[in-house]
């Protein structure tokens, strides 16, 4: 399934953002570098028992093991140590990304309730991508009966675009949704 989209990235994508763009070489077509999942648990302050579900559906989502990330500071208002578990995140290159992305597009983003498609203004200028996604369950491979709380994250898609239109044409060239 990986090399799937990749197939498509080298014999379509390519060809059409070289003639789209103008570039002299091939190595100059912008491509997927990173994806990045992360996901916050302000609430693990309270409970640290969330941190669990939060890494285990992660890491069957992603399909490798995520990272728990830390707290840097101290923040009294917030009931926050230092060094406390806050969230995690996963970062996928290669073929993990690809079949990710693959999966994000076709199979996850369809089953959000009223998708009309995702928006174009979240590119920051430099043609990266971040997309937020409001619960975990779009993805098949979480069982609904086991979820305790439905989790937020963030999908960050890291290009190497020099501009947000390139960023754009790359992504809609994959099969990104995007609102017309």
């Amino acid at each position: 399934m990986a090399a799937r989209l990749r197939e498509h990235y080298l014999k379509k994508v390519v060809p059409t953002l070289t003639q789209e763009f103008g570039y002299k070489n091939i190595m100059a077509v912008p491509k997927i570098s990173k994806i990045s999942v992360n996901i916050g648990m302000g609430e693990a302050t309270q409970n640290a028992k969330l941190m669990d579900g939060a890494v285990n559906e992660l890491g069957q989502i992603a399909g490798q093991k995520p990272v728990v990330t830390k707290a840097t500071k101290s923040i009294a208002q917030f009931k926050l140590r230092e060094g406390q578990a806050i969230g995690c995140m996963v970062t996928l290159r290669g073929d993990r990304m690809f079949e990710f992305f693959d999966r994000l597009v076709n199979v996850a983003l369809p089953r959000v309730r009223d998708f009309r498609g995702v928006s174009s203004k979240s590119f920051d200028g430099r043609g990266n991508y971040t997309l937020g996604v409001k619960d975990q369950l779009i993805f098949p491979e979480i069982d609904y009966a086991k979820v305790d709380k439905t989790k937020g994250m963030n999908i960050c898609i890291t290009t190497t675009a020099r501009t947000d239109a390139e960023g754009l044409a790359l992504l809609r060239q994959m099969g990104m949704p995007f609102r017309q």
